[in-house]
């Protein structure tokens, strides 16, 4: 599996251009997701590339540990200490963690991608693939015109990849601007249509440009897929 670093990197480079401009009102003020801030959301970015560039750097000397050795506390902890950075703040933070991540995945040889991490008990091309995911739709999340219809087709099609084990049994999906079809096993029940972005919207929980449809109705979407005991995103 071929890990998307220069994918990640484009993520990092149009997340550092849309966190730019804002100041400390801005950080404050409320993200797309309850309960958060737009501070809670960039903290959270920050310190997922650390958490991603630490497995990544123990995993090249052979080495297991969990994702957070607190388990979620310690994450949720992590991100409400950082919350209330100022807007410069947070913009150093992320500078430094992305840098740091992606200067660990350049020491990588091609074999070093397949080496174990505890991360949903996967390996390290799977932290890429986490990373892209959580920096595209989490620029969503910061309500500051990234929207799901901005993210790349790869990306969306990746997204919906991973999702689908959050419908029933026998689901369709079915992308019609770009020709392309997934089932949750044999596909005996519902097809849900609409545009790939639009689709991977709908699963990953946040809002389409366009609803996608079906015609006995949507399904009711299952868990997001579990991480490894160490906390959940």
């Amino acid at each position: 599996m071929r890990a998307p670093v220069t994918e990640v990197i484009e993520a990092h480079r149009v997340l550092a251009r849309l966190v730019g401009p804002l100041d400390d009102d801005q950080v404050r003020a409320a993200s797309a997701l309850p309960g958060w801030s737009r501070g809670h959301v960039l903290a959270h970015l920050a310190d997922n590339a650390r958490m991603f560039a630490r497995l990544a750097e123990h995993a090249l000397r052979g080495e297991l540990v969990p994702a957070y050795d607190g388990g979620v506390d310690e994450r949720n902890a992590i991100i409400e200490a950082g919350a209330g950075r100022s807007a410069a703040g947070h913009r150093a933070e992320l500078a430094s963690r992305t840098a740091e991540l992606e200067a660990v995945w350049a020491r990588l040889g091609d074999a070093d991608w397949d080496r174990p991490v505890t991360f949903r008990n996967a390996d390290v091309a799977a932290t890429a693939y986490a990373r892209w995911r959580e920096a595209w739709i989490h620029m969503a999340d910061l309500d500051l015109g990234v929207r799901p219809e901005d993210w790349p087709v790869e990306l969306a099609c990746h997204a919906i990849d991973f999702l689908l084990c959050r419908l029933p049994a026998g689901t369709g999906v079915r992308a019609e601007d770009i020709s392309r079809e997934w089932s949750v096993g044999d596909r005996t029940g519902t097809v849900v249509t609409g545009r790939v972005r639009d689709l991977a919207a709908w699963l990953a929980g946040r809002t389409p440009a366009t609803s996608p449809v079906a015609a006995e109705g949507l399904p009711a979407l299952g868990p997001w897929p579990p991480h490894p005991p160490q906390g959940r995103r």
